[in-house]
């Protein structure tokens, strides 16, 4: 799942998104209000983490243009403003959530779970296709009912193309999902996560469609 996070305090960035990536969240990051602007018109993002002391443009300046040109991402409000009124104003600008700092780890990523359940309208933080079960929330998979024990980016990659289960993914757009801006990978590294996948679960669990890319295959019992 990629995740904007705008945030200009250097420190709590670097810190919130080794977090983040461990919870195995897909994050870019940017500093000011009109950098985020650019990133959430030019790239599609399933979540934004929102700081409201922005340079450049404040980031209620960024909700309200970002909601008055359409743009529905689910915003959570990561802000050291704590007074009734801004909370207000930060949903009443569209916000989906408001978090005040400081704040516990915990709870950020649990209001970031209910929000992304939201948005993909699932009641629970699962997928279930056919003999294929994600539990988003403890990061693990089974397989025709047995626990199977992925890498963190085998899972990252079955997620996102079982979030999309009809889709195929060429190499670069699966690349971009697991590894994001300025964090290139190696010219077969998707190949080897296939594989992997393939191996531990089963030969046709990811389909290859010549010429083009990957995508789900027999997820059936």
């Amino acid at each position: 799942m990629r995740l904007l996070l705008i945030e200009d305090d250097e420190l709590l960035a670097s810190g919130l998104k080794l977090a983040l990536r461990r919870a195995h969240y897909q994050v870019e990051h940017v500093g000011d209000g009109h950098a985020a602007l650019a990133a959430l018109r030019d790239n599609p993002f399933d979540l934004a983490v929102l700081d409201l002391g922005l340079p450049g443009l404040d980031g209620t300046q960024v909700l309200q243009a970002l909601r008055d040109e359409g743009n529905g991402v689910p915003v959570l409000i990561l802000s050291a403003r704590d007074a009734i009124r801004d909370r207000i104003l930060g949903l009443d600008l569209g916000a989906d959530d408001y978090l005040v700092k400081p704040f516990e780890l915990d709870e950020l990523l649990a209001r970031l779970r209910v929000l992304a359940r939201r948005r993909q309208g699932r009641p629970v933080n699962r997928i279930a296709l056919g003999a294929l079960v994600l539990d988003l929330d403890r990061q693990d998979a089974t397989w025709r009912g047995e626990a199977v024990e992925l890498q963190r980016f085998e899972f990252m990659l079955l997620r996102h193309m079982a979030e999309q289960p009809q889709r195929v993914f060429n190499r670069a757009q699966l690349e971009e999902a697991l590894y994001g801006w300025g964090e290139g990978a190696e010219s077969n590294t998707i190949d080897v996560h296939v594989h992997h996948l393939r191996r531990k679960l089963d030969p046709g669990v990811v389909k290859t469609i010549r010429g083009v890319g990957y995508r789900l295959g027999d997820l059936q019992p």
